[in-house]
Order: C-alpha cells, then sequence, then structure tokens
C-alpha cells in the first residue's frame, strides 16, 4: 500500500492550485487497485465533472514528471479517480463535523467512548477540539477526532434539503414540488 500521508502531501497542493479543497485520499486495493482522491468547491462544496478532469489531468501529469524522474510514488499499476464527495460524503477534516452540524452522521472509532466505538446520531459540531454528536442511544458524546477511524453523512431528506446542485445541466426535467402541508 502507497504512503497516503506522502501522496496527500503531493496532492493537496495541485488540488489548491485549482481552487479546490482536498477531502480525502484513499487507497482502494484488492482486483483494481485504485487511488481515490475527492475534492471540493469551498463554496459550493462540490466538484462538477469538469472539475474532477482538470483535477486528474493535472494529478497524472504530476505523477507522469515524478515518474520520469524516478520517484514514482506508487509501485506498479493503479486507477486514478477523482471525484466529488458526494451528499453522502465522508467527513474526514475537524471543519467537516462543523461545517456538517445539524445533520445525521454514522461515525466509526478506533478507541471507544462511552464504551462503543460505533454512534450514529445528528453532529453538533466541535467543542474544545473535540468532536460532538447526539448520539442516538447515549445523547451528547464528545469523541477525540485522533480516534476516528470513519465517518459519513447519512442521506437524509434534511440533508437533500441543505445540498442543492450546483447546475441542473444534464437534467431531464426539474420538478418544483409544493409542500402539501404548507397547504
Amino acid at each position: 500500500m502507497p504512503d497516503l500521508e506522502a501522496l496527500t502531501a503531493l496532492i493537496a497542493p495541485e488540488a489548491e492550485a485549482l481552487g479546490f479543497d482536498l477531502v480525502r485520499v484513499a487507497w482502494l486495493g484488492g482486483d483494481e487497485r485504485t487511488l481515490q482522491v475527492m475534492a471540493e468547491r469551498p463554496d459550493t462544496r462540490q466538484l462538477g465533472i469538469d472539475d474532477c478532469a482538470d483535477l486528474s489531468r493535472r494529478l497524472s501529469e504530476k505523477f507522469d514528471a515524478l515518474e520520469e524522474q524516478g520517484k514514482d510514488p506508487i509501485d506498479g499499476a493503479y486507477r486514478l479517480e477523482v471525484s466529488s464527495p458526494g451528499i453522502d460524503r465522508p467527513l474526514t477534516r475537524l471543519k467537516d463535523f462543523s461545517d456538517w452540524a445539524g445533520h445525521e452522521a454514522r461515525v466509526n472509532l478506533t478507541v471507544g467512548v462511552d464504551g462503543r466505538k460505533q454512534l450514529r446520531g445528528d453532529l453538533i459540531g466541535v467543542e474544545d477540539g473535540m468532536v460532538a454528536i447526539e448520539d442516538r442511544k447515549s445523547g451528547k458524546l464528545l469523541f477525540d477526532p485522533a480516534h476516528l477511524h470513519s465517518a459519513k453523512l447519512i442521506l437524509t431528506d434534511r440533508l437533500i434539503d441543505a445540498t442543492q446542485p450546483i447546475e441542473t445541466d444534464g437534467a431531464d426535467e426539474i420538478v418544483e414540488i409544493e409542500d402539501e402541508s404548507e397547504n
């Protein structure tokens, strides 16, 4: 498995040069070795297809140049996957827990809190460097982000309402539905 810290150090400046925030760098092993890069525009929290293509080209050129210098960061063949984090996005940075406060998340920890390593509930935010969540079973819990194994938002109506697409190009039809509870 490649050194993810070293890869992140190579990838982050390339994403930032295009005006993107790097969300995650992951290595997906198995039969198809894949380097997964997730990024977003800071103003929209999304990344369009052209943005993905631009970042993919930039990273490919960077890695090709390193390979020519004999400094290939990944041994052997692999696939580069560049994408937006999506609506039910992974939460990887401390700011994600603040930015998505009020939304439901599933959290897996390496060290348990209140005797539990799996939490699910509404994010409260960050308090004194600790992540706060209103867990469904235990109420308000705080955990050290250093103990985070993985976390992601849960797809809910509330999240869908809060996450409008930046563009509708390619959509067959946009249908606005009136909320019947207002009548």
